[in-house]
């Protein structure tokens, strides 16, 4: 099984992704998969993702066994998968 820390990562990565371009079937289906995962695996009821542009980084907030949790990501970091498929010409279309 993927680590919890590990699919909230992921999903993060994909959820930008789909953010930014809404018409990417593809990152869509991603993202589905990673929340699959979330449910299911990790038993997470709920999962979201906010961005501190002050403190430059994502801050994912979920809810495990009734309970909060916070997890950061470096912007830049939660950001480059979004980057690498924006600069590849191959998907930029």
């Amino acid at each position: 099984m993927m680590k919890l820390q590990v699919a909230l990562f992921n999903w993060l990565q994909i959820h930008i992704v789909s953010e930014a371009r809404p018409d990417d079937h593809a990152a869509k289906e991603t993202l589905h998969f990673f929340a699959d995962i979330l449910r299911e695996d990790h038993k997470l009821t709920s999962f979201e993702a906010s961005l501190d542009v002050e403190q430059e980084q994502y801050v994912i907030t979920y809810r495990c066994d009734g309970e909060l949790h916070k997890q950061q990501v470096e912007r830049e970091e939660a950001e480059r998968l979004w980057t690498d498929i924006e600069c590849n010409p191959k998907y930029s279309g």
